[in-house]
């Protein structure tokens, strides 16, 4: 006559504390492995940026993740000498387009500055050092009748002429939040974070409620 069996003991071959750590580090081991891979194709880090204005829409909306690519790596058709970049001048000769318009949409710092937030806008024309670009900038997007009226005109230094495809005009004559009182400088090769190649939407709101949450 076989005896009473008691409750089963646990199953010490599998604890669930031990289950747990395994799944917490597979998991940010996955995380590390993809941001890794990104890294290798874009050679930038961080290759994922997260939209915290409104300033590219329709094209990027705040909240998206836009992956980002160093700007030497696949240069488009048309690209300015040395830079990687395809102005949207050289865009509507070649055909390059990126987010729905003509030339690259690039990430920089304004003035070089590593502590202030890089900006995501659409690289449109290159301008030499003490140059009159004037006569190339388009009217809709400057309020003045000569250079003269114009912020950094004639250019200080040589650089890319940027603009939001939501703003009225182009960084370089409004000027920008990040660039304090004054115009941003043309921005320079040097300044170029890369050049914005896709965007998850809304999946950036992740990564911006985290930055809040540790102000």
């Amino acid at each position: 006559m076989s005896e009473p069996r008691g409750p089963n003991p646990p199953d010490d071959d599998q604890p669930g504390g031990l289950v747990y750590l395994f799944d917490l580090v597979s998991s940010a081991g996955a995380v590390v492995a993809v941001g890794l891979l990104l890294f290798a194709i874009s050679g930038v880090w961080p290759p994922l940026v997260a939209i915290e204005s409104g300033s590219m829409e329709p094209h990027i909306d705040t909240g998206d993740l836009v992956f980002v690519m160093d700007e030497d790596r696949f240069a488009g058709d048309g690209a300015y000498v040395d830079t990687g970049v395809v102005p949207a001048n050289r865009g509507a000769d070649t055909g390059y387009r990126s987010f729905q318009n003509d030339g690259d949409v690039i990430v920089f710092r304004p003035d070089g500055d590593s502590a202030r937030t890089p900006v995501i806008h659409r690289a449109m024309f290159w301008v030499n050092e003490s140059e009159n670009w004037y006569d190339k900038a388009d009217p809709a997007y400057i309020d003045a009748d000569s250079c003269e009226e114009l912020r950094n005109c004639p250019a200080d230094s040589a650089g890319f002429v940027t603009k939001g495809d939501n703003n009225a005009g182009y960084d370089q004559v409004n000027g920008l939040p990040s660039c304090g009182p004054g115009a941003c400088d043309p921005v320079r090769k040097s300044w170029v974070v890369g050049t914005a190649e896709t965007r998850v939407p809304l999946l950036g709101n992740i990564r911006l409620q985290l930055q809040r949450a540790l102000a």
